[in-house]
This record gives structure tokens, sequence and C-alpha cells, in this order.
């Protein structure tokens, strides 16, 4: 498969080249930026991710010669490797939960992209993706650098640093402030981080969301998965109601938050189970 028979094609039914087809095109700089573009952005599907994988994407992102979109969707695609890394370490000998890089690599992505964070001549759009791709495996300089981001006056990094608070803790006022905000995608991001972190002050303002038909349907999703999340008994009744919706999507939606409140309340009966702030990812 090439790059445009990958793009149209589900993950899971990618062959098992399709993480060196992905490299083959993101390092072939005689490429069309806009394949290459869509070379990183397929590059973080974790099913095709390999160390060879890793080190092309992060070499990208490290490259003064690279156009900036390309640099920053190559930092960014490597969020979800970091995560996998970060929640279920390298001492797992299931094969199924196997991380698909060695810890080596986890290690020399994780150094690399605090560097680079912190490279004064690194445009601003790929220190933002940088941000954006290393809290998904927490390190102790994320909660500074988020609440500078977050007061910084620019609406960029506003948007950045709400988006890190859903990975990195300690920020709950901020997120339940930003669920104020006017901008539509820092609300998305807030409504995300909110329900991530189980906020039950945000319980309301995410109820009238998931109520409203007008609501708009990523941000309606994304409130459906929080309150599932927050209140799961609660949950269950708004969610029932919405199972009738003729929007097959916020039905599918609903349906898993079904599945996923019934799971939460029942944790929450099993004594010491609190939960984990790791439900809406």
């Amino acid at each position: 498969m090439n790059i445009d028979e990958l793009q149209n094609t589900p993950p899971w039914e990618w062959p098992e080249d399709a993480g060196e087809t992905i490299l083959e095109t993101l390092a072939n700089r005689q490429a069309k930026t806009s394949d290459r573009l869509m070379a990183a952005e397929l590059g973080g599907e974790l099913v095709a991710m390999t160390d060879a994988l890793a080190h092309g994407l992060l070499a990208v992102a490290e490259s003064n010669d690279e156009p900036e979109e390309l640099r920053g969707e190559a930092a960014v695609a490597l969020g979800p490797v970091l995560e996998q890394a970060d929640l279920d370490g390298f001492d797992d000998t299931d094969e199924l939960m196997e991380v698909p890089i060695t810890e080596d690599t986890f290690k020399e992505i994780v150094a690399a992209l605090h560097y680079l964070y912190f490279d004064a001549e690194v445009p601003k759009g790929v220190r933002r993706r940088i941000l954006e791709a290393s809290v998904r495996a927490p390190q102790d300089w994320h909660a500074e650098e988020i609440q500078n981001a977050y007061g910084s006056g620019d609406q960029d990094w506003v948007l950045t640093a709400v988006f890190a608070m859903r990975f990195v803790p300690g920020f709950d006022d901020h997120i339940l402030e930003s669920l104020q905000n006017p901008d539509p995608n820092v609300h998305f991001e807030a409504v995300r981080a909110a329900g991530n972190w189980e906020l039950k002050p945000a319980w309301d303002h995410l109820v009238k969301l998931v109520q409203d038909p007008e609501t708009q349907r990523p941000l309606r999703l994304a409130a459906i998965d929080a309150i599932a999340a927050i209140h799961p008994r609660e949950a269950k009744a708004i969610l029932l109601e919405l199972t009738e919706s003729s929007d097959e999507e916020i039905v599918d939606a609903a349906q898993e938050a079904m599945l996923m409140a019934e799971t939460l309340s029942e944790d929450s009966t099993q004594p010491g189970t609190p939960g984990n702030g790791k439900w809406t990812h």
C-alpha cells in the first residue's frame, strides 16, 4: 500500500510493512509536502510504530531544514506511543500489550523533546506540538510550562496548555475556568480534561452540553464521555435517552459511555478503587 491507500484504510487492516511505507515517504524530501504530512500523521498510529519509525519522526522534528508544519506533525505523532509506554511500561510480557518501541528509544525521545522544547530557535508551532506530545508521558518540567503557557495570554499557547492539562494533574481550577472560554477549541479540550480528571463541579455544564441538540457534535461526544466518568450512576439515565437519537454517532457514543459508566459504577463499589483519571484519553 502507498500513503494514499493507507490513509483510506482503517489502521487495523494495514499490512505489516505499513510502518516502512510511512517512514519511506516521511524521509523522502523529494515527495510532495502533503504526502509527507500525511505520513507523519499516520505515523502516530500504534499499529505502525517501530523503533525505526519513531527515530524517523524524531529526526524530522529535530531538523531545522524541514517545514515547520511537518516538524510539528512529526513531533505530535510520537505522543500515542509515549503514552502507551508511560501507562504500560516495559516489563509486560503480554505480546498484545507490548510497547512497540524499546525503552532506550522511549528515553531518547523524552530527552530529545525536552531539549527541543527549550531551544529558543525552535519555532513556536513546533514547540507547542512538542509540549502536546511530551505531556502524554508526564515529566517534572511539564507543570511549570503548562502554567506558563496558560498565563501567556497567547490563545494558541492557552489551547496547548488546556490540552496538556488532560494528562498532567493539578490544574482543576484552570480546567473549570476554561469551560467558560469562548474559544470552541479551548472549550472542547477543557471538556475532555474535566472528564479525564472526573471533575464533579463541571457536571452541570457538561450535562447541558449533552442534552442540547444544538451542541456541536465533537463537543457533545466529548461531553458524553465526560459525564460517564464523573457521575456514572447519574449519567446512565441521561445516556439512555440519547440512545433514541436519530444521529447514529450520538447513539453509538451513548452506548459506549453507558458501558463505561457501568464499569465505573461497579468499580466504585469495591473498597480501595479510586478513579484513575485515565478514562477519556
